[in-house]
């Protein structure tokens, strides 16, 4: 896209990452629009629709005069809702939201989807990755449907981009949060019991940050689909990464060195692709375990 968007359709809007979202195109003067189930009220955007991502006609409303759209909305765990229910209503609201989009002549779309499309993180049991750092090239190991809707979403974005000759970046997150809520609270557990990040590899991502590369995704100059992980360069826990392998993964191949708290995730697409770094690191003050 030429500039910045004239008006984006945030989906998901009184969530989280929603919200921050909303707040970053607010400091950007870009006008918004906030589709979500229920209107919470207080939401920082100059257009409320409230319905369902699922509902084309809901969607069609909002996306009135608007030229980019950052799909948020999903039911974000399997354990919400029955599997049918999960990776149904995921995967509709993605392919609802990106055809309306395409149809409307949008050439612009980034949609959320998660590190939990590797397989590891609600697998019933401890998996272990081919290989680390982790890259987009990964092998899944889905057993979950909230991970398969993911990786459907992903499979969605690019069939969209080729059929409407859309733009569409498909961010894979992390376990999101700000320093005063969730990654406080998820520090400490992981502080307490370093397993129990292992299926999460120890990865997290400020919202901010989160909302930060959704606006790179949406404004850099780049053309056709992309999947991007983009989580933070340091882990959440003291204990240095290399041991944490060790101990929790030892079947996975080290591809590189992992130094410290580094992250075993490869952000080279972020950086090569998007120009995206976080820039807030959560500060730890536990000693390693």
């Amino acid at each position: 896209m030429a500039g910045l968007p004239r008006r984006v359709l945030v989906t998901g809007a009184a969530g989280g990452l929603g919200r921050a979202t909303l707040d970053l195109l607010g400091r950007r003067e870009v006008p918004a629009t906030a589709l979500d189930l229920h209107d919470p009220g207080g939401l920082p955007a100059d257009r409320v629709v409230t319905g369902s991502a699922g509902d084309p006609y809901v969607v069609r409303e909002a996306l009135a005069d608007v030229d980019a759209v950052i799909h948020l909305a999903a039911t974000p765990a399997p354990v919400l809702g029955l599997p049918e229910d999960v990776y149904c209503g995921n995967t509709r609201a993605t392919f609802v939201v990106l055809e309306e989009a395409g149809r409307a002549g949008i050439g612009r779309a980034v949609i959320a989807s998660s590190m939990s499309v590797l397989g590891l993180p609600w697998a019933d049991r401890l998996l272990h990755p081919a290989y680390v750092p982790v890259d987009e090239a990964l092998p899944l190991q889905l057993e979950d449907p909230y991970g398969l809707s993911k990786q459907a979403d992903e499979a969605t974005a690019a069939m969209m981009a080729r059929r409407h000759g859309m733009t569409v970046v498909a961010l894979r997150y992390p376990r999101l949060g700000g320093p005063g809520d969730k990654l406080r609270q998820t520090a400490g557990e992981w502080a307490g019991d370093p397993g129990a990040g292992a299926k999460e590899l120890w990865t997290y991502l400020d919202t901010r940050d989160a909302a930060r590369a959704a606006w790179l995704a949406l404004t850099r100059p780049i053309r056709g689909h992309h999947v991007i992980m983009v989580t933070a360069p340091t882990t959440l826990v003291a204990t240095p990464t290399e041991e944490l392998l060790r101990r929790f993964h030892p079947s996975s191949q080290v591809r590189a060195s992992l130094p410290g708290r580094t992250a075993p995730v490869d952000l080279g697409v972020a950086t090569r692709i998007l120009g995206f770094a976080a820039r807030h690191h959560y500060e730890l003050s536990e000693e390693p375990v």
